[in-house]
């Protein structure tokens, strides 16, 4: 019958087998859904949930643990709620009637079991236990051969076991509620106010649940909202009386207190009422949940009050404050109210915003101040100090969320405010001083404001072509120019690398920098870096390795790509190594050619042909040399001079202006033979000897003994002139020897004033002048055996550097003509502005307006274009 099913099951469940039985029930089949808080219970009163496979499916065991016990008294918890049908059929396949009747007992109370479980969900779906027989007359279960029950009873067959609902629900006894409810009233208040709880936990859980499965979820849910809101009221009352009771630390470390206690307490409450919390609430998404309900009324009774709120936000603020300041505070209380806010949810509305207009407030009023008070460096450090301070509080006890707003505010203030302020008064300084980790942390901080690293690039390109102009522009410099553009290129590159990490927008502002400074004077930048390379390639130069000389070589080939006249450096450079290949004093052969691959790289082959034509020259004239030697000694030809010739090709070579000499008859015979042989060999050529970069080794003998001297050629014939008598004055011997009156000056200062006075002057000074006398000074003395005395070849006079700015202005304007004539022979006709326009591109040298109208005037005179009758401002090509 049903009463007695009911009585059977429910026996089997009061009893504390059920509790711990091996093979515990199934979850109810519709699936509670996750807590939307769910905090972590106390160790002490509820241990973390534990899942356990049951059947195949899963389920969440919560096991209660409490130091008190239930007392004796109390009545024995009802744990039946509802019924369940069974229905699906279980096949038992291979047993006989008397096994099956032996295992009837455990499968009815397994069955039983589920029942009562699945009963909790108020669910109807089916569910299956497969089990090691089935028994009769156990718990209002009875086996029939021919009711149905079982559809076949012969051993070894199958069997079929089919449960239904319980027709009648049981009841609660009377006044289970009210009674239940008193006691989770009580045990609910005992946590609120830390005392011990009278009754056992999991007896308090276990009412909750049967409380729940018969539809008093609601009012459990109610009622337990008004017990956690009484509570909370009553804790209002001493906050209120703020400032009178406590002092200001009191307050909120009495606050803090209050939050961590009403924490504890709801995870306690939760833990017992988690059935409920589990079920009822989720299934009503309106509700929220225990949790978060205790947070709801902790923030409409507590923090809500605008008294309590207001000082407690003023109180946090001062703290921070009084930080900045310097002075230490409890910052894990900060951390803690700062926790409770955010937990709240007012973290935003309530602290955040004024938090962040105090901090905007400080720092702008300490900008202000220390940008008056403070050099640049140190207001630099000063202001990465705030930021790491400020980013320190964020990780201690600020929410995450405060930091963007919050760096930024301190970042505007300190910095976006005082952006070209504090480049204005600092930078230069920096850069002068060359204070790498100073700069290094201005390119950091301006890195971190919107538009910094643009302002200090614009700062950073003022001030490279102000310095670079006070070295291009002053005369003075001119000695140390180039030099000091390397040392300067240098600096900027470094500051580039480690400070301003590589940036792009850096580089390629110094290069535009560079270009626009070193062109503010035309021509002599590009002459010196000439005369600088002529000077780093000389023999005498041995101040460098072959690696140094080819580093320093790249160097200049950097500075020489900001030149605009190359053509300016192209006739200096050709006109020294000129002099270097012919009087023999290049330092290396490899640094020549090495220089010459660099400015083809760079110019184009074009730009180097006639340079390359110079070195192929001398080549040839060494085989010609070997060539002329066997002539020599095939004609027989008697004689005590060893000469040397090196032929040139007139347009590859600089212009050299031919001095008539009087040389020693000697000298006149060889050039005779010379010329006889290098004619018989190349018909149809002629010779133009060029004594001006000729030289000789003299052997001379003084007191001291034998000396070699390497002169000029010049200078051999002055010298020579004292082996026919003792004294000559300046005319004497400008008469004797046909040179040119400043060219004898030169030379005669060069052997009687330089360091190696191989001639006495009367009267002694450093100049020569008109009516000096000269003589061998016989009692000379050196301590080089070869005396090199021909270095005056190497100075350049200022009549040759006249003539090679002469001679580049005059290849500019065949340059000019040819660029018009080319553009009017292609375009036919073409406006003034146009044709102006379309020369400025096709030149590579800077010319002006003035300049360029004049050739154009120039080359209307010749006929090459003309002016439209119609319109003077068009002109016409002439074919």
């Amino acid at each position: 019958t049903s009463e007695a099913k009911e009585e059977a099951i429910a026996n089997h469940l009061s009893s504390p087998a059920s509790l711990s039985s091996p093979n515990p029930p199934p979850p109810p089949t519709q699936e509670a859904r996750p807590a939307a808080t769910d905090v972590k219970p106390d160790s002490g009163n509820i241990t973390s949930p534990k899942k356990r496979k049951i059947n195949g499916s899963e389920r969440e065991d919560t096991t209660l643990n409490s130091s008190s016990s239930s007392s004796s008294g109390s009545p024995t918890p009802l744990h039946i709620q509802k019924k369940l049908r069974f229905e699906d059929s279980v096949d038992f396949i291979g047993l006989d009637v008397k096994m099956a009747e032996e295992a009837a007992a455990a499968a009815a109370a397994a069955a039983a079991a589920a029942a009562a479980a699945a009963s909790c969900s108020n669910n109807k779906s089916k569910a299956v236990f497969l089990t090691g027989g089935v028994g009769h007359h156990a718990n209002g279960l009875t086996k029939t051969a021919g009711s149905g029950t079982f559809s076949n009873s012969k051993p070894g067959a199958a069997k079929k076991l089919v449960i239904k609902n319980f027709k009648e629900k049981p009841k609660l006894p009377e006044n289970y509620t009210q009674e239940t409810w008193q006691k989770l009233k009580e045990a609910v208040e005992a946590i609120q106010n830390s005392t011990s709880i009278k009754y056992n936990l999991e007896e308090l859980y276990q009412a909750v649940e049967n409380l729940c499965s018969h539809k008093i979820s609601a009012k459990l849910y109610k009622q337990l909202r008004a017990v956690c809101e009484d509570h909370i009221k009553a804790q209002i009352d001493q906050f209120r009386e703020y400032p009178f009771k406590f002092s200001e630390n009191q307050v909120f470390y009495k606050i803090d207190k209050c939050w961590q206690d009403h924490c504890r307490q709801m995870i306690m409450i939760r833990s017992i009422f988690l059935f409920l919390d589990r079920t009822y609430v989720l299934q009503n998404s309106m509700l929220p949940s225990i949790w978060d309900m205790g947070l709801e009324l902790f923030r409409f009774y507590i923090i809500s009050d605008l008294k309590v709120q207001s000082k407690t936000i003023d109180g946090i603020l001062l703290l921070i404050e009084r930080e900045r300041n310097g002075e230490a505070i409890d910052r894990s209380l900060l951390r803690s109210l700062l926790s409770m806010l955010s937990d709240l949810q007012i973290y935003q509305d309530s602290f955040e915003q004024r938090f962040l207009e105090e901090t905007n407030r400080l720092y702008a009023a300490e900008g202000q101040r220390l940008m008056q008070e403070r050099e640049v460096p140190e207001y630099l450090h000063h202001v990465n100090k705030r930021l790491e301070e400020e980013a320190d509080r964020v990780i201690t006890y600020l929410d995450q969320s405060t930091q963007k707003p919050l760096i930024a505010t301190v970042e505007k203030q300190l910095l976006g405010e005082h952006l070209s302020a504090t480049l204005q008064k600092g930078l230069t300084h920096l850069l002068d001083e060359n204070r790498i980790q100073d700069l290094s942390l201005l390119y950091q901080l301006f890195s971190r404001v919107r538009g910094g690293v643009q302002v200090l690039l614009q700062h950073w390109i003022e001030y490279i072509k102000a310095f670079g102009s006070t070295i291009v522009i002053n005369p003075e410099k001119d000695k140390t120019m180039v030099q000091e553009l390397l040392d300067f290129k240098d600096k900027v590159d470094h500051i580039i690398d480690i400070c301003f990490m590589k940036n792009e927008k850096f580089v390629n502002a110094m290069k535009e920098a560079f270009e626009t400074f070193i062109n503010k004077r035309p021509n002599k930048p590009a002459e010196l870096i000439a005369k600088h390379v002529d000077s780093k390639l000389r023999a005498g130069n041995k101040e460098a390795t072959d690696e140094e000389l080819e580093k320093m070589l790249d160097k200049i080939m950097i500075i020489f790509r900001f030149i605009y006249g190359k053509d300016v450096f192209e006739a200096f450079y050709k006109k020294d190594l000129a002099k270097r290949l012919l009087v023999g004093k290049s330092a290396s052969v490899d640094a020549e050619k090495s220089m010459l691959s660099k400015l083809k790289h760079e110019c184009g082959a074009a730009f180097t042909s006639k340079l390359e034509g110079m070195f192929k020259d001398m080549e040839l004239s060494k085989d010609i040399m070997v060539q002329f030697k066997q002539y020599m000694q095939c004609q027989n030809i008697p004689g005590n001079i060893e000469l040397t010739v090196n032929i040139l090709t007139m347009g590859y070579w600089p212009t050299y202006v031919p001095m008539e000499v009087h040389l020693p008859p000697e000298m006149v015979r060889l050039q005779e033979i010379f010329k006889t042989f290098y004619l018989g060999k190349h018909s149809g050529r002629k010779l133009q000897w060029q004594s001006t970069l000729g030289h000789c080794v003299l052997k001379a003998e003084f007191k001291e003994g034998k000396k070699e001297l390497q002169v000029s050629l010049f200078q051999t014939l002055v010298l020579l002139m004292f082996n026919e008598g003792e004294e000559f004055t300046l005319e004497e011997i400008k008469l004797a020897t046909g040179i040119e009156d400043s060219e004898l000056r030169r030379t005669l200062q060069s052997l009687a004033c330089g360091k190696a006075r191989v001639l006495t002057k009367i009267p002694k000074s450093k100049d020569v002048e008109d009516g000096d006398k000269f003589s061998c000074n016989d009692d000379f003395k050196h301590k080089l055996f070869r005396i090199k005395i021909n270095q005056i070849q190497m100075k350049e006079t200022i009549e040759e550097q006249a003539s090679t700015t002469e001679r580049v202005f005059q290849d500019r304007q065949y340059q000019i003509d040819a660029a018009i004539v080319r553009i009017m022979k292609m375009r036919k006709t073409l406006s003034h502005n146009l044709l102006m326009s379309e020369v400025y591109n096709q030149l590579k040298f800077p010319v002006k307006p003035a300049d360029l109208k004049k050739r154009i005037e120039s080359l209307i005179d010749r006929d090459y274009m003309e002016r439209d009758k119609e319109n003077s401002n068009q002109y016409n090509y002439v074919a």
